[in-house]
């Protein structure tokens, strides 16, 4: 039965998440209102980014599901385990918790009203409400093995980064921010917006590691530390 409802799970959310993303890029071409802006397309928005994200990790999810012999020791169940801890699951609840607390001050920083006639009300709770029960729906679904933390945060870090650089080269080219929020900041309260944002996307990685073990026990502690034995051991045997 678990199996059974790990699998439907699976492609529920893929199919949901392919569904949302395939009605947004079904916008392309349309007039844009303002408040949004041509260069860069959807790929400059972490909303967008993290859809294609969640629709990418639930997809392989479903595949790893359906594959034959022991899962767990398979590289796909790996990867979706990193995609999953490192990525889907803090960057996720970070969307969902930065646009509605931003929101609630102030729509006009991050969604401005002009926006409500193109897109209608449920892609914007497909995109920032809806992901939050999806992601807690998944914690409880199965365990994940989360890798060391400082590597995890440190692969999070990066992508962070990344996407800074990204916003940065978009406001460079085209001289628009793309939040507006954004514009309202000087130089140093950039860097500390984003050192927040970083600050907050951790804590979330971390609650991820806390609910799994909560909720799974120490089995994917087990294996994690089983890992980093064989990594001892490795290092051990080069010393010698």
């Amino acid at each position: 039965m678990t199996a059974t409802l790990r699998i439907v799970y699976h492609l529920a959310a893929f199919s949901w998440y392919t569904f949302v993303v395939k009605s947004l890029m079904a916008k392309d071409g349309e007039e844009l209102p303002p408040g949004i802006f041509v260069y860069g397309g959807p790929w400059k928005y972490i909303t967008f980014l993290n859809l294609l994200l969640q629709m990418v990790f639930f997809g392989l999810a479903a595949v790893n599901d359906l594959q034959p012999g022991k899962r767990s020791e398979s590289v796909l169940n790996r990867c979706k385990d990193l995609l999953f801890s490192v990525f889907a699951f803090p960057v996720g609840m970070f969307v969902v918790l930065l646009f509605w607390t931003i929101f609630a001050y102030d729509r006009e920083l991050v969604y401005p009203a002009t926006i409500d006639a193109f897109f209608p009300p449920w892609i914007n709770h497909s995109m920032h409400s809806f992901v939050l029960p999806v992601l807690l729906g998944e914690v409880l679904v199965q365990p994940h093995v989360y890798p060391k933390t400082k590597h995890g945060l440190a692969a999070l870090g990066v992508v962070g980064l990344s996407y800074l650089c990204w916003v940065i080269w978009v406001y460079l080219s085209v001289g628009i921010w793309v939040y507006p929020l954004l514009g309202l900041l000087s130089n140093a309260g950039l860097v500390g917006f984003f050192l927040f944002n970083m600050s907050v996307v951790t804590l979330f990685y971390l609650l991820g590691d806390t609910l799994n073990s909560y909720v799974w026990g120490k089995q994917p502690q087990r294996v994690r530390d089983k890992e980093q034995g064989k990594d001892k051991n490795r290092q051990r045997a080069k010393r010698k």
